[in-house]
């Protein structure tokens, strides 16, 4: 079995994440969206919500997982029998630190492949760091982020449902 982890903060999961999660299940027997729990980053949220959020937003996805993480990630990707770890490049800008990224791995875990997938050139520019000072300031995130993602920022920034 093919099995893919796709790691990351999704802090919060958008619709970037959510492009590459779903051509990643066409191309995987399995995909894993391996949530890191990483509080150096001071993530807005917590990590059971960031994985009950991806869980919503990939619920539609009978062969995806969401589980949360907080060792190293060549450590998770051999417990978890995985041969594939996926990353996303939005912009050349991603590429050196993704390339220092899948080299580092390649040391770690020599048995585990990176793959780059581009996200769809709609989500090329969203990323969660811009989405999180939009709902901050009140701007409207509906283009960016499912709508459970959406309310879920509205609570936490301005106590208020959608």
């Amino acid at each position: 079995m093919n099995t893919v982890i796709y790691p990351g903060t999704f802090d919060p999961i958008t619709y970037g994440h959510g492009d590459l999660v779903n051509r990643a299940a066409r191309l995987f027997d399995k995909v894993v969206i391996a949530v890191a729990d990483n509080p150096k980053k001071k993530p807005l949220f917590d990590l059971e919500t960031r994985i009950q959020l991806a869980e919503s937003v990939t619920s539609h996805l009978s062969n995806v997982e969401v589980i949360g993480f907080n060792n190293l990630l060549a450590e998770f990707v051999t417990q978890r029998n995985a041969n594939v770890i996926l990353r996303g490049l939005r912009a050349v800008s991603d590429f050196e630190y993704e390339f220092q990224l899948a080299n580092m791995n390649r040391v770690l875990a020599p048995s585990v492949e990176s793959l780059f997938l581009t996200p769809s050139e709609k989500f090329s520019y969203i990323s969660s760091t811009l989405v999180r000072e939009i709902a901050s300031l009140g701007g409207d995130v509906s283009k960016f982020v499912h709508p459970v993602v959406e309310t879920a920022l509205k609570e936490r920034f301005h106590g208020a449902t959608a």
